[in-house]
């Protein structure tokens, strides 16, 4: 499953979005604004924003999950809008009946995530 949204990613549904019966690992990866440290004035936010293809990445990425690994679930989610220090930027999430597949799989997912070619990400400062 894929999701990209405005709104706030709320951990505590995301769990129901992927629990599985047959899952014996559920494993979650929840990526946060961080701050800068730079020598520029502090960030007011990020802005991410998607394009139209978006979420058919997203969906090749999920399909390439459950190809190279026994996967019950996976869901990734992109948040989009200003986001400030500390909020929630995406989730990548896998259940599997076992652990060692849950992890190589949400680690995969994160590494294919980061190099999206979908997502435009501008950093807005302070004045």
């Amino acid at each position: 499953m894929v999701v990209i949204t405005e709104n706030p990613i709320d951990p505590s549904t995301s769990y129901g979005l992927v629990a599985n019966k047959n899952a014996g690992s559920v494993v979650f990866h929840y990526a946060v604004v961080k701050a800068d440290g730079g020598s520029q004035a502090p960030t007011t936010c990020i802005d991410y924003r998607f394009e139209e293809t978006a979420e058919e990445e997203l969906d090749s990425i999920v399909a390439e999950l459950h190809q190279k690994w026994n996967l019950e679930d996976v869901l990734l989610v992109r948040r989009e809008g200003c986001l400030g220090v500390g909020e929630i930027i995406s989730l990548v999430a896998a259940s599997s009946p076992n652990s060692e597949d849950a992890f190589a799989a949400c680690r995969h997912g994160i590494a294919r995530m980061k190099k999206m070619t979908t997502v435009r990400k501008q950093e807005r400062f302070a004045e």
